[in-house]
């Protein structure tokens, strides 16, 4: 029996002309792409003129999805697997895939196409230590979240995380509590688009920051604690 071959496949964050050439040869190469949103991924294959079966595979659809692309891959398909931003499997749904690609058909390559990821891009412009780091992806929303920022203040590593628009002031206000006053912490937000930011300082200044500038709590945000 034959078995295809899974793609990741990393996608720009922002700004589309990040794409790798190797990711596009990947894509134009495949018989289908799995994605989480078919209109964030329409447009980045409109942009350079693929056009692939897409194959949506988020936690909502996860049975099904991972049903598809085993099937494909049985058939001896190749599948690349993309998500809406940054590098499949890194706080989203494709680890799972990935997994349950492993463990189901082990025969099948499950490849690397390696390139952006939002919380590389922000260590890297930062200007904090990061010769070691601790990545902790989206911190939960209530279970933990309190005790996770005292291990936070106690790390002695640079720790990064995500964190949403609805909760950012929260995540400040609780790093304050538990931060001292000196340590300085990093915020990315826009990464690679027009209104890309980077705000550093201690809590206290980042606070004021946005404080002075509503308009500036949107999108994703990368947080950065220095050790």
């Amino acid at each position: 029996m034959t078995h295809g071959t899974l793609s990741l496949v990393a996608t720009p964050i922002g700004n589309l002309g990040d794409i790798t050439l190797r990711a596009l040869e990947t894509l134009k190469a495949a018989d289908a792409i799995a994605c989480e949103d078919t209109r964030v991924t329409s447009r980045l294959l409109a942009r350079y003129e693929i056009s692939k079966p897409l194959v949506i595979y988020n936690p909502e659809d996860a049975r099904q999805g991972g049903s598809r692309v085993l099937a494909l891959l049985t058939e001896g398909k190749r599948v690349a697997l993309v998500t809406d931003a940054g590098t499949p499997g890194i706080s989203d749904p494709g680890a799972e895939l990935v997994a349950l690609v492993r463990d189901t058909l082990p025969e099948v390559v499950v490849e690397a196409i390696p390139g952006p990821a939002a919380f590389v891009a922000a260590l890297s412009i930062a200007g904090l230590p990061i010769a070691s780091f601790v990545y902790l992806g989206f911190l939960p929303n209530k279970k933990g979240r309190q005790t996770l920022f005292k291990e936070i203040a106690a790390e002695t590593r640079t720790v990064v995380f995500y964190e949403s628009p609805h909760r950012i002031e929260k995540a400040l206000a609780s790093l304050a509590e538990v931060l001292a006053p000196s340590r300085r912490i990093a915020i990315a937000r826009e990464l690679t688009k027009v209104h890309e930011e980077l705000v550093r300082g201690t809590v206290a200044e980042v606070q004021a920051h946005f404080i002075a500038h509503p308009d500036a709590i949107r999108g994703e945000f990368v947080v950065i604690v220095a050790p």
